[in-house]
């Protein structure tokens, strides 16, 4: 069992996220948007519903368009937000969010691809250790530049 006390956010969500698999699931259907180079997918969370999201390879744009959420928006923060609200997430980001309020999420991916099993092993890592695998690929293909 993880300390959460002294684990990190990461660790933290990751163990979180394995106690909620254990109970019964929620089905949150994902609606799929495409325009000239945009990709975007929508969420809508039920009131008092918490989630997990995937973890992102690249940047992303997040718009809460609807609702109220707890969401861990940076390193050490959850943080309490009402729509309309827009973020930025880093590479690496995986979120957690409870819904005060049925909320409809949406993030936003730069794309032509509109094949949605090839976007998403583009953009998404699976666990943890897919993630890492991908910084080490990047940092090699960034250090071979220089």
């Amino acid at each position: 069992m993880v300390d959460l006390v002294n684990s990190s956010m990461r660790e933290k969500v990751l163990a979180i996220e394995e106690l909620m698999l254990q109970q019964p699931q929620l089905e949150i259907p994902v609606r799929h948007y495409f325009s000239d180079g945009v990709y975007a997918r929508e969420i809508t969370i039920p009131k008092g519903v918490l989630v997990t999201g995937k973890i992102h390879k690249y940047q992303q744009l997040n718009i809460l368009s609807k609702g109220e959420l707890s969401v861990w928006v940076d390193e050490n923060k959850i943080e309490r937000v009402k729509a309309p609200f827009t973020t930025v997430s880093p590479p690496g980001t995986k979120r957690i969010a409870y819904a005060h309020e049925e909320s409809v999420w949406t993030t936003i991916l730069a794309t032509d691809e509109t094949d949605i099993e090839k976007i998403e092993a583009y953009f998404i890592a699976d666990t943890e250790k897919e993630y890492l695998e991908h910084i080490k690929v990047i940092e090699w293909h960034s250090s071979d530049r220089q």
